[in-house]
Order: structure tokens, then sequence, then C-alpha cells
């Protein structure tokens, strides 16, 4: 059984013209499979989220005190510098869909998926950073299966973030055990 192979572009020429005719579209082309306005509204929503995890890993990086609280430091300091560069990502996405990222701090709460805790000591520290990651990685894989071949860049973007947020939660799991000495997880 035979099967006729279609070519890669079917009308390159028509290719051509129509994205001379819509330069204004920047890099949203018309193939783009995806409601623009909602994934600009999804994504001004990851981007409330990631804002919302840079203020505390933050706030825990001058705050958390007792023993070894410098090497907790560090790994607060790191995971806030690493929400802050899913922060800029998120935002450039936001930018190259034509949308204007909202780096608005009213309604900030209510746009993340996340809360902003209030954690005193140090192990309440560390688990609100990881009940956060662990919201962050349920709705970052919703967003995976919703943009899914529709927006491959956004959904290549959103994977990226949700690679480095699991290694977060696996942080902060981590540091529950050193620190309280059991394990949380099942083996």
């Amino acid at each position: 059984m035979s099967t006729v192979q279609q070519p890669f572009l079917t009308d390159v020429q028509e290719l051509r013209r129509r994205s001379r005719e819509q330069i204004e579209e920047g890099a949203v082309t018309s193939n783009y499979g995806c409601n623009i306005d909602k994934t600009v509204d999804i994504l001004q929503h990851a981007l409330a989220t990631e804002i919302l995890c840079v203020l505390p890993y933050t706030m825990h990086a001058i705050a958390a005190q007792g023993i070894d609280s410098e090497s907790i430091k560090a790994t607060f300091r790191e995971h806030a510098r690493e929400e802050q560069n899913h922060m800029t990502r998120l935002a450039e996405r936001i930018n190259q869909l034509g949308g204007q990222p909202n780096f608005n701090p009213d309604g900030l709460i209510s746009r993340s998926a996340t809360e902003y805790g209030k954690a005193t000591n140090l192990i309440e520290m560390i688990k609100e950073d990881l009940i956060a990651e662990r919201i962050v990685i349920e709705h970052y894989r919703e967003l995976i299966r919703y943009f899914s071949d529709n927006d491959p860049t956004t959904r290549i973007l959103i994977e990226s973030i949700l690679s480095n947020e699991e290694e977060h939660a696996n942080d902060m799991h981590d540091l529950l055990i050193a620190h309280e000495g059991k394990p949380f997880l099942k083996s």
C-alpha cells in the first residue's frame, strides 16, 4: 500500500504573499492555532503567578533564620532568580503575541494561581514554597495540554519552565526531609 506524501509547503508563492500582506501581525501567522486574546490572558495569569513566586523566595532568602539557614537562603535566592527568569520569558512571549505584559501590582493576587504566604520560620517557609511549586506544576501541566500542537512555541516555553519548577519542588522536599527527618513522598 503506497501513500502519497504531501509536500511540506503546498504553495510557497501563497506563503510568501500572505507573509508580506500580514507583516503587521509580527510573529503571529495565519496558521496560529489558538485564540490570541485567550492565550495572552492565560499567559498574563502565568506571569502573575511567577511574580508571586519571585516575591516569597526573595523574602525567604532575606528573612530565613536558624541552623543551616545560610545554605537554605542561597537556595531561596537561586530559586528567586530562576522564577524571575520565568517571569521575563513569559512577558517576552506575551509581547511576541502582541500583548502588553501586565506587571501592575493591582490585582496581582487575583491573577496568580499561587498565594503570598505568611511563614515566619524556616520550616514553614520551605513548606509554603513547596506548596506554591506544586500548584504551579499542576497548573503548567494543564497549560501544556491546552496549548498542545495549537501553539507549540508557548507549549515548549511552559514545558521548559515546568521542568525547572519540578526541580524547585524536589529541592524544597529535600530540605524538608533534611530538617524534619522524614520523607513526605512515598518511595
